[in-house]
C-alpha cells in the first residue's frame, strides 16, 4: 500500500466497518488486494482488521476511497458481483467525476447470458461508447488494447440480436499480420483466415457457449469473414463490427462504411498506435482509420469515441507496464 507524504498536505484519517462479513471479503479481494489496489490508485493508506477498514490520507482523496467502498459494498448486497479490477475502474469514474452514482454504471447490464457473467461498461467513456452504438447508425471507437473497444461492441451485437433489432451479426477484420509473417496457411477460407480473427472469437467465446457459437455460425446468424469479403455488398438489418481498422487502406475503409444498409449498425474499432500498414516512400503510413475519422467527424448519425489508458480494463500490471513503456519512449524522445 502506499501513502502520501504527511507533510505535503494535513491528513485525516476516516474508519468504515461493514456489517457483512462475507460482503465485506468480497469487497476487500483475495489477501486485501482490492484494497492494496484502491489504495495504490488513491495514494493513500487502507488497513483492515475484520469487516472493518481505516483509510488514512489526503481528505479529498480518503472521501472519495470511503465513498467509492460504500457505494460497491450497497451493489454487493443487491446482488451484483464484482469482478477483479472493478475498485480500480470505480475509482476512476470517481476521479473523473465525483458525484457518479456507480450503481447506475454497473447496473446497466449491456448483455447478460444465464452461463455467462453480466457484461457492463466500467467507464464513462465506455458508458458513452455504448449509448452510442445503441444509437447511431455507425460508431468508431479508436483507443488503446483492453479498452473494451471490441468486447462490448460484440456484447452490443448480442443483446440486440436476442431483441430482434438486427437479424445477423458480422465481424470482420483486415488481413493484416502484426509485424510477423505466418507464411503459407492450410486449409480452406474459413481455417485460412481464423488466426486474423482469434480476437473476435475470444469475445463471443466469454459470453457464450460453444455449441450456441457453433449453431450461430452454421446457421448464418453470426458470420465471420475478412474485410476483403465485405465488396459488392449490401448489408441490411445486421450488427457489423471492423475490428482493427486502423489497419485498413483509405481504399477498403470507403468501401467498408458504404456497405451499411438498412436496419444495420456498424462499429469500426482501432488503435492509430497500432498501424501494421507497410510505410509509403516518405515513411507515412496510409490508414483508412485515420482518413475516415476526419472525413467523416461532422456527418450525422456518425459517433466517434477515443479510449485512453484510464479506460483500459486488464490486469493493473498491464497498466503499469504500458505507462513504463511509454516513458522510456517519452525520454528517447526527447
Amino acid at each position: 500500500m502506499t501513502e502520501n507524504n504527511p507533510s505535503a498536505v494535513p491528513q485525516v484519517e476516516r474508519s468504515l466497518d461493514f456489517t457483512d462479513a462475507a460482503f465485506a471479503n468480497e469487497l476487500f479481494g483475495p489477501h486485501n488486494a482490492g484494497l492494496n489496489l484502491l489504495a495504490e490508485r488513491a495514494g493513500i493508506h487502507i488497513a483492515s482488521r475484520g469487516s472493518a477498514v481505516t483509510l488514512k490520507g489526503e481528505q479529498k482523496r480518503v472521501a472519495s476511497a470511503q465513498n467509492l467502498l460504500t457505494q460497491l459494498y450497497a451493489l454487493l448486497k443487491s446482488g451484483t458481483r464484482l469482478q477483479p479490477g472493478d475498485i480500480a475502474h470505480a475509482w476512476s469514474v470517481l476521479e473523473q467525476r465525483p458525484g457518479a452514482d456507480l450503481k447506475a454504471l454497473f447496473k446497466d447490464a449491456v448483455f447478460s447470458s444465464p452461463l455467462r457473467k453480466t457484461v457492463v461498461a466500467k467507464s464513462l467513456n465506455q458508458r458513452a461508447y455504448v449509448n452510442f452504438l445503441r444509437e447511431k447508425d455507425m460508431t468508431f471507437a479508436v483507443g488503446p488494447a483492453g479498452s473494451g473497444k471490441t468486447y462490448l461492441a460484440v456484447a452490443v451485437a448480442l443483446s440486440m440480436f436476442l431483441a430482434k433489432r438486427v437479424r445477423r451479426i458480422i465481424l470482420t477484420r483486415p488481413a493484416v499480420e502484426a509485424g510477423e509473417r505466418l507464411g503459407f496457411l492450410p486449409g480452406d477460407m474459413v481455417e485460412k483466415v481464423n488466426p486474423y480473427l482469434r480476437p473476435l472469437y475470444d469475445a463471443l467465446h466469454d459470453m457464450l457457449d460453444m455449441e450456441k457459437i457453433a449453431a450461430m455460425l452454421e446457421s448464418g446468424v453470426i458470420e465471420i469473414a475478412p474485410l476483403a469479403f465485405m465488396r459488392g455488398r449490401t448489408l441490411n438489418d445486421a450488427f457489423i463490427i471492423l475490428d482493427e481498422a486502423q489497419n485498413t487502406t483509405p481504399e477498403q475503409m470507403k468501401m467498408f462504411v458504404t456497405r451499411l444498409g438498412f436496419g444495420s449498425r456498424m462499429a469500426i474499432t482501432g488503435d492509430i498506435t497500432q498501424i501494421d500498414l507497410p510505410s509509403l516512400p516518405d515513411g507515412t503510413k496510409r490508414s483508412g482509420l485515420m482518413e475516415a475519422l476526419d472525413v467523416l467527424k461532422d456527418v450525422d448519425g456518425v459517433g466517434v469515441i477515443r479510449f485512453d489508458k484510464t479506460d483500459v480494463i486488464r490486469h493493473p500490471l498491464v497498466g503499469r507496464i504500458v505507462q513504463a513503456y511509454d516513458n522510456t519512449n517519452q525520454k528517447h524522445t526527447r
